[in-house]
């Protein structure tokens, strides 16, 4: 067998620091070059073969990843929580950083991060941005009201945002003057831009041939619509790499953390490590699913005797995850059991 070699590689946006290792942990080569897909090719034949490399997971990686991942044997990315031996040096620096990812890579020390394939990335991107507009949408909406409160003008509440309206407000009101009334049409022409640009995106991603399929099967879960069923598609990638639906709760960020150390025991409510993209929709989602389903309705009431709303609203959470694992692995619509009629 060929010798492997191992690289760590410190990602940053204009360099990138590496280090180049045998299986013996001697230093073959180190140093830094650009980070542009021409200087990466111009290294990679300078590089001994077959080689193996590891970064730590930035805003960066993607790119690299996808470019390096064709001309290596094996190409990880690292957690960059779980790379103690990094974050708790005395000395750190690009060169130490490149050499102590290399020697995780080298010893089979590296906590590795599941790495969604390149179409998965590309579509992720585009729900991301959704949801950037979407903030930017509900921004705009308050802005409008707070235009009209420092004017003290009286407004419906629920009717504001109607375009009907709003074009009588601004026609019928005394209150309004000119400078006000132009920002509020400015503020309403954006909003209604980004809501236009929001549901193309939507669309574009519900008709997408790669995802249509498996969107339209989970959204025969009750209260899981289309933000929900992409949002679950694309911020979890592979289904298959959850064991159980207990790891799929903990990585959608709905069950607590624990520290202990011999008698002393801490838990949080809900654990930081998660992806906040999904807890954000499966709550949101969690909180109206109760109206769609009545097996979700009695969990609710069931939780909520027992603690309280957000308690409850958790546990509704927790079993959507579990119907969208089981039909996201079983790739087929869902179906509700009647557990009396199976009794009898």
């Amino acid at each position: 067998m060929e010798p492997m070699y191992y690289i760590g590689l410190d990602v940053h946006k204009q360099k990138i620091s590496y280090c180049v290792k045998d299986l013996g942990g001697k230093v073959c080569a180190e140093g830094s070059i650009p980070a542009t897909r021409f200087d990466l090719d111009h290294w990679m034949k300078t590089l001994p073969q077959p080689w193996s490399a590891a970064m730590e997971a930035t805003m960066f990686t993607g790119w690299i990843y996808d470019h390096l991942k064709p001309h290596a044997a094996a190409l990880k990315v690292a957690h960059p929580l779980m790379l103690r031996a990094i974050a708790a040096a005395k000395k750190k620096n690009d060169r130490i950083d490149a050499s102590k990812i290399c020697d995780c890579l080298r010893c089979d020390f590296l906590p590795e991060c599941y790495m969604a394939p390149t179409a998965i990335r590309e579509r992720r991107r585009t729900l991301r941005y959704r949801n950037l507009l979407v903030r930017q949408m509900v921004q705009m909406k308050i802005k409008i009201s707070s235009l009209l409160m420092e004017a003290g003008v009286s407004y419906n509440k629920q009717r504001l945002h109607k375009a009907g309206y709003f074009r009588e407000l601004l026609a019928t009101n005394p209150d309004i003057d000119e400078g006000l009334r132009a920002l509020l049409r400015q503020c309403r022409e954006t909003v209604v831009r980004l809501g236009k640009t929001e549901s193309a995106l939507i669309r574009s991603l519900e008709h997408d041939r790669l995802l249509a399929q498996r969107v339209e099967r989970l959204m025969s879960i009750p209260a899981i619509g289309p933000i929900t069923a992409l949002t679950w598609a694309l911020e979890v990638g592979e289904v298959q790499r959850f064991s159980s639906i207990k790891k799929a709760v903990s990585y959608c960020g709905l069950c607590g953390a624990e520290k202990s150390s011999g008698n002393t025991v801490q838990r949080t409510p809900l654990s930081k490590q998660r992806n906040k993209h999904l807890q954000t929709t499966l709550i949101e989602a969690a909180k109206m699913a109760p109206r769609y389903s009545p097996t979700l309705a009695l969990l609710y009431d069931r939780e909520k005797q027992r603690g309280n709303a957000n308690r409850a609203t958790l546990a509704v959470a927790r079993k959507l995850v579990a119907y969208l694992v089981a039909v996201d692995r079983g790739q087929t619509r869902f179906l509700a059991v009647d557990h009396e009629a199976c009794a009898a």
